[in-house]
């Protein structure tokens, strides 16, 4: 029988008007972001420091990728 692993669903967001990119995990705001040094420091903290940030299919960009910073 296989078994399915269920991944967390991390989006980071559209950049504010401030710059400021809120990142949540399952629909769960875990803080705002304003370099991608904050989206990894904000990952670390519910346990996914091994989650490559920029590349992995786990963190969903929207409005631009890890280098669109306004």
């Amino acid at each position: 029988m296989a078994r399915f692993v269920r991944h967390p669903h991390v989006v980071v967001h559209p950049p504010a008007l401030d710059g400021s990119r809120r990142v949540t995990v399952d629909d769960r705001l875990l803080g705002l972001a304003t370099h991608l040094d904050d989206v990894v420091r904000l990952l670390r903290q519910v346990d996914l420091d091994r989650v490559e940030v920029e590349e992995s299919d786990l963190v969903e960009w929207l409005g631009g990728g890890a280098e669109d910073w306004a």
